[in-house]
């Protein structure tokens, strides 16, 4: 592998570190490319990759070739619909088992979907759909579509407010603007903060959100982070608590596209205020908590990709995690659109770029 990167094309970018205590020369490779829309990343036991493209194929990593993965599910690939995240279950080296979230349906009436597969060499086997978004929508946009497992073995998922309909974000009989818990099989935990609430959706474990797609789980903190993308502006990210509403649309930072105010509340009574928001947006898409080896400056940061900024951003938080110390930009020179962050085994950050001819990039430490 290491001689194989040797051939790869190579960048050495020499980066303004106004956060780090000094420059970081970074080196980027080119792992893949050709992807459409590359939007997830997964690493596996054996040192190879499993990669999603939007437009519904699922790849796998190997020595430098991309090797196709059959048995995906037929997705809804519309506007920003497609197939987006992959995850591994937990015990992945016992029962091979793989998630992928996607959407699902027409473009009169879709959402966000769940499927859980065993990966049997280049197949998926045994697919099943464990959780489907419902009642379906209409329209190609606002998906969320990221997956994480916590400690106690359920899963998380986002999901996207649809748009259009921004106001069920605060309904608790609608799956949209939310993040979802479910157990390992697609079933609702018996202790769901609303699980005993009239009319209420049991696998809702916050609400308030409109557009999240970066989660990510700190194990040295016990804490998890989500962002989410703001309309003109107020992307945020917060600190998630299950049962905790973070205010969309009802406090917001951002303006509508047309310039309109969507609300004159930045902050309300009884919902969750963000530990950092941006205005105006950088479009944030992947996140990831740095807990690796190589960079040993930027442990417990998030780690961000933007669309919008054409740029990974380094938030670099206080030890305890809950405030913003500073920022910082990089990648600045790769120019391209960066929409999944994964933080490899050995400590190398992996990026996906959002293009229809996109790469998978890794960034290691270049001295």
């Amino acid at each position: 592998m290491a001689a194989l990167r040797a051939m790869m094309a190579v960048v050495l970018l020499m980066l303004g570190a106004a956060a780090a205590a000094r420059d970081i020369p970074l080196r980027v490779e080119v792992m893949a490319s050709g992807l459409n829309h590359p939007w997830s990343l997964a690493f596996l036991p054996d040192g190879s990759a499993l990669v999603t493209e939007r437009n519904g194929k699922l790849k796998r990593i190997v020595d430098g070739k991309l090797l196709p993965i059959g048995g995906v599910p037929k997705v809804f690939a519309q506007g920003q619909a497609g197939l987006f995240d992959v995850l591994l279950h937990p015990d992945f080296a016992k029962n091979q088992l793989i998630y992928l979230s996607y959407a699902h349906g027409t473009n009169k009436a879709n959402g966000t979907r769940i499927a859980r597969a065993r990966l049997d060499g280049a197949m998926l086997r045994d697919l099943t759909p464990i959780y489907t978004a419902t009642p379906l929508k209409r329209g190609p946009v606002h998906f969320g579509g990221r997956m994480q497992f916590l400690p106690d073995g359920t899963l998380l998922v986002t999901t996207g407010d649809g748009f259009d309909f921004r106001e069920q974000a605060q309904r608790l009989s609608s799956p949209l603007g939310k993040i979802m818990r479910l157990t390992d099989d697609g079933k609702v935990p018996r202790d769901n903060p609303f699980i005993t609430v009239a009319d209420a959706q049991g696998a809702i474990w916050t609400l308030g959100h409109r557009n999240p797609q970066g989660l990510a789980f700190d194990p040295e903190r016990q804490m998890l982070f989500a962002h989410e993308h703001g309309p003109r502006g107020g992307d945020e990210v917060n600190i998630i608590a299950g049962g905790a509403n973070y205010g969309w649309p009802v406090a917001t930072y951002g303006k509508d596209y047309s310039g309109a105010t969507i609300s004159p509340y930045t902050s309300y009574k009884g919902m969750t205020a963000p530990l950092l928001y941006w205005v105006p947006s950088i479009a944030p898409s992947g996140l990831a908590v740095y807990r690796g080896t190589m960079f040993l400056e930027w442990q417990g940061d998030l780690l961000v990709g933007a669309l919008v900024d054409r740029e990974l951003r380094r938030v670099h938080l206080s030890r305890d995690g809950r405030s913003v110390q500073s920022q910082e930009s990089l990648l600045k020179n790769v120019e391209q659109r960066i929409r999944d962050v994964r933080v490899a085994p050995d400590g190398a950050i992996w990026v996906t770029t959002d293009d229809p001819v996109g790469k998978v990039l890794r960034i290691s430490r270049a001295n």
